[in-house]
């Protein structure tokens, strides 16, 4: 072993450490990441992903996070209301980048909408919402949940290799953090739940001299009659202390 390594107590055995993001892009994404998985709220998850897409990716002056629900694509979030008319025509008429990259690739890059042949019926009614460009990326997939970011500006050749990359780099840290925040909601939301109808399920025990089972029963004659969700029918119960049939 060399002197110096003997003193240094190293050897040939590197050392294991970790070393934060020290480029300026890194450290932002970080931090976003941090901000993000601090939220409670999907909304304001989201809210707060389109505002810092729009400040981060070059060249983008505007965002959008498009949702699929059921057949319709619907802007879940957007920094402007350019973006959600452009959303708004794309499911419209039922072509657009936007859709291609929720079902087809994950990444489209668009540098002029009024003139990009892909989308003919599109390119004759991009002037209706003043964009033309567009960078869209595909944000998640999760179960039959799909979403997209789309970047947007109004001249065109707006976005270059830069902005894709960036861009995913960014959707990557955004689409952990909404995944999570969006468990969490659901699993509070599936507890809120449980408890409302435990709440229900007693209030009828008590009022009927009836078994935990026959008021669950009950109540789920009573949502199936009037076409309501369980949790709306126990509820309306729990706050009133009516069930009406």
């Amino acid at each position: 072993m060399r002197e110096e390594d003997h003193k240094s107590g190293q050897g040939d055995q590197p050392s294991a450490q970790y070393v934060e993001p020290t480029s300026g892009l890194g450290r932002q994404l970080a931090d976003l990441a941090q901000e993000l998985h601090r939220h409670e709220d999907p909304q304001a998850v989201m809210e707060r992903i389109v505002a810092a897409a729009a400040a981060l990716v070059p060249g983008a002056e505007d965002a959008t996070l498009t949702r699929v629900r059921g057949q319709h694509v619907t802007s879940a979030a957007a920094t402007d209301e350019r973006g959600r008319g452009l959303d708004a025509l794309q499911d419209q008429i039922g072509e657009g980048p936007c859709l291609d990259t929720l079902f087809a690739q994950e990444v489209v890059r668009v540098d002029d909408l009024s003139t990009d042949a892909r989308w003919p019926q599109l390119a004759g009614r991009a002037g209706e919402v003043g964009l033309r460009s567009m960078l869209c990326l595909r944000l998640y997939v999760a179960g039959d949940s799909l979403g997209a970011l789309d970047l947007l500006a109004a001249a065109p050749d707006a976005f270059d290799e830069e902005s894709a990359e960036v861009g995913q780099l960014f959707v990557a840290h955004a689409a952990t953090a909404l995944a999570v925040t969006e468990q969490v909601n659901n699993l509070r939301i599936a507890i809120a739940s449980r408890d409302v109808i435990g709440q229900a399920k007693g209030i009828l025990m008590e009022r009927f001299k009836i078994t935990a089972d026959q008021a669950f029963a009950l109540l789920t004659r009573v949502s199936q009659e009037r076409n309501r969700k369980l949790r709306e029918v126990a509820d309306e119960l729990a706050a009133t202390g009516q069930l009406r049939q």
